[in-house]
């Protein structure tokens, strides 16, 4: 007859076999998840015997000796620069969604030194998003140790890991040309440390040119980064004495925050002032109005398919390399398609 563990008594793999009554492989087969995959079958009631006798005996597998033993963490590592905004959120959510039936555990690094943190942690698969200059030799070097790096870049090119880019310009000329049909009012938000050599700021400040629209410098709100601040921002250009019927936000979250700036101010948007973003992110779904953005299509779940994919091995993935993005406009109640012959400013 099997034993039951005593006070302080640790359950071990052979005590679990011994009370399903199969062998220590069957035990590790089970408890490790591998079941479905090619192997030696295992029934379900064998299976579940095996179960049920963990769980009368409090056993846990040592994750930390499994990971020695088979080279696998069972996580990935997410670095993320913004972990407040649904860019960031959108990832973290695609990549749970997708990791949760492979029982892979995703950790989450905002604004931490990913460097110093892949030097003395190991994961099945890393997503950096963004490379500061200084960094720029890092992913060629952990990649050649053997780390799997899916890096989120519009310039690094990838040596031993994968480079997906999503260039933003293109969508934001189809952000201003969309807001263009219909205003020559336009305001704009922006993070002040990507005013004026942004990518994303000039886009606004060429369409202007091309559409020989005068820039109003009054239009410009910059702001420190923060989705607060960006409230303030817009609520600054909305209170002017002739204020922007339109407003380009340089990232969704900044237009959700221009959103909630307006309808304080008792403003209808979609009507009395348009406001488009910048980025295509999984915003709440029940905010009213719905979003009009621009950004690339299934891109959250792209990238956590990729990354889980490098985790576990996947033999279908190929060599590592560029994954591009194109960006389009997904029209939303935030601001509408305007007729161009009847400006609302």
């Amino acid at each position: 007859m099997a034993k039951t563990t005593g006070p302080g008594t640790r359950p071990t793999i052979r005590m679990v076999a011994e009370l399903a009554g199969v062998s220590t492989a069957t035990v590790s087969y089970v408890l490790s998840g591998r079941r479905g995959d090619t192997g030696p079958g295992v029934s379900d009631p064998t299976a579940e015997k095996v179960k049920a006798a963990a769980r009368q005996l409090g056993y846990r597998p040592n994750q930390a000796a499994r990971a020695i033993r088979m080279g696998k963490t069972d996580t990935v590592i997410l670095s993320l620069t913004m972990l407040s905004d649904p860019w960031s959120q959108s990832v973290i959510k695609a990549v749970q969604r997708a990791a949760e039936p492979l029982g892979i555990t995703p950790m989450i690094l905002g604004d931490a030194n990913w460097v110093k943190i892949l030097d003395t942690h190991s994961a099945d698969a890393v997503f950096v998003d963004g490379v500061k200059e200084e960094h720029r030799s890092e992913p060629r070097r952990l990649a050649a140790r053997g780390t799997r790096l899916v890096v989120f870049d519009e310039q690094i090119e990838p040596e031993g890991f994968d480079v997906i880019r999503s260039i933003a310009r293109p969508g934001c000329d189809l952000a201003m040309a969309h807001l263009l049909k219909g205003h020559r009012r336009i305001g704009c938000l922006t993070p002040s440390a990507a005013a004026p050599g942004g990518p994303r700021y000039v886009a606004y400040t060429s369409a202007l040119a091309q559409a020989e629209v005068p820039f109003r410098e009054e239009y410009v709100g910059c702001f420190d980064g923060s989705a607060t601040d960006a409230y303030f921002a817009a609520a600054r250009l909305l209170s002017l004495p002739e204020r922007p019927t339109a407003i380009y936000a340089t990232s969704d979250y900044v237009a959700v925050s221009a959103i909630s700036a307006a309808q304080r101010l008792g403003l209808t948007v979609g009507e009395d002032i348009d406001i488009i973003g910048v980025g295509n992110s999984a915003v709440d779904e029940r905010m009213a109005p719905s979003l009009t953005t621009v950004g690339p299509a299934g891109f959250f779940d792209s990238i956590a398919r990729l990354l889980l994919d490098r985790a576990v091995g996947t033999p279908r993935v190929e060599e590592p390399g560029v994954l591009e993005f194109p960006w389009q406009l997904f029209v939303g109640e935030s601001a509408p398609d305007r007729n161009p012959f009847t400006r609302l400013s």
